[in-house]
């Protein structure tokens, strides 16, 4: 297979906004048939590319690769694995990313990565990163034609000292190198134009990609939410509780609630969505069949 095309070009000249899933590894060879499942149906929504996260600590990264490749050389996606800082030295990232790309692989999502299951407080391992733009960089002075994608925060990351500290931090991810930006998880469109313009008074240009995930349970998403640091509107939280015990419903609800995020973002000029899929096909589906009416 050629290699793949940079994402970055999607964002110049397409007929559409750019329109990206993400999965995550399974843990074992039965998730992985479940995912190839999965990932047959979402054939016909045609993304633009799809993205494979990377587990900390060990937990899931041949399992990205795995996926990574079954997505790209069986399906025929686009795919952009993600990377992490997480347990990784500076000579094992160069191996990695040289494997990556001796792969075919183009485009990578390039992040600090959560600390290990157990810990509290991220620690980069001997000779590692600490931040995600020392990784931005490494990647790019390794191989120059790598797109990276990176991740920013609409309501500050968790750890982050303060608002202008977090954006700091991010425009050293776009300074070292970083193409775009894929934001977290957010169900207020009204927090991700802020965010959009804070970004560009502080000279961020690259593109801005809203991350939506249409919400499969309300239990679930709290516990996202309060992972990440995102807020659940209180119009969001009377419905889904109104819902109670039945999933069904539940799913109809996220579903409508990231139609309507999406069409506005649209409307408003957002260069496309990125959606959270938690490797369920009918959310994904659904949303493609609402904005396509």
């Amino acid at each position: 297979m050629p290699p793949d095309s940079p994402i970055s070009a999607l964002f110049h000249g397409k007929p559409h906004p750019l329109r990206s899933l993400e999965f995550f590894p399974p843990k074992d060879d039965t998730g992985v048939a479940a995912l190839r499942e999965t990932a047959v149906a979402l054939q016909r929504i045609q993304p633009d590319f799809v993205s494979v996260t990377y587990g900390a600590g060990g937990s899931t990264r041949e399992r990205t690769a795995q996926v990574s490749r079954l997505l790209r050389e069986e399906l025929g996606f686009t795919v952009m694995p993600h990377l992490t800082c997480v347990g990784h030295s500076r000579a094992e990232l160069h191996e990695l990313a040289d494997r990556i790309h001796e792969a075919g692989f183009r485009n990578i999502m390039t992040l600090r990565g959560d600390p290990p299951k157990g810990s509290t407080e991220f620690k980069p391992t001997p000779d590692g990163l600490r931040y995600a733009s020392e990784l931005v960089a490494l990647l790019k002075s390794r191989h120059a034609d790598f797109c990276l994608g990176v991740g920013g925060y609409p309501e500050k990351h968790p750890e982050a000292a303060s608002t202008a500290d977090d954006l700091a931090h991010l425009k050293a991810k776009v300074d070292a190198g970083a193409d775009f930006i894929t934001t977290q998880l957010f169900f207020d469109n009204a927090v991700y134009f802020r965010f959009v313009e804070r970004c560009r008074a502080a000279g961020i240009t690259v593109p801005i990609v809203p991350g939506i995930m249409p919400v499969l349970s309300l239990h679930q998403i709290r516990r996202f939410t309060s992972m990440c640091g995102a807020s659940l509107p209180a119009k969001l939280v009377t419905r889904l509780e109104a819902a109670g015990d039945k999933p069904e419903i539940v799913e109809t609800i996220g579903i409508d609630w990231a139609l309507g995020q999406i069409r506005e973002l649209l409307a408003q000029g957002a260069p496309g969505y990125h959606i959270y899929i938690l490797n369920r096909a009918n959310s994904a589906l659904a949303l493609a069949a609402g904005l396509a009416a």
